[in-house]
């Protein structure tokens, strides 16, 4: 399983607010877009899967005739405390 940082945007369809709802999780899964396909089971649903340079992965999604996207940083990578330097 790879670690991912999932920030999810949910764009407002009223016209005098631009604002977006925002939502960060972290996820363990082996297969980002199976985890998009659950995520949405049992509803329609079509999407855009884009991959960067940088391995960071992005799905366009429209559900419900409301925009989303999803941007998977790929895996997190954490340094341990006892790896930082000590003062002496």
């Amino acid at each position: 399983m790879k670690e991912y940082e999932v920030i999810w945007e949910i764009f407002n369809k009223c016209p005098r607010n631009q604002m977006r709802d925002v939502f960060v999780e972290e996820v363990e899964i082996e297969d980002p877009e199976e985890y998009i396909k659950k995520k949405f089971q049992g509803k329609e649903v079509s999407y855009d899967k884009t991959v960067l340079n940088d391995g960071t992965i992005i799905f366009d999604i429209v559900t419900s005739q409301i925009k989303q996207r999803c941007v998977g940083l790929s895996n997190i990578c954490y340094t341990p405390i006892n790896k930082f330097p000590q003062n002496s």
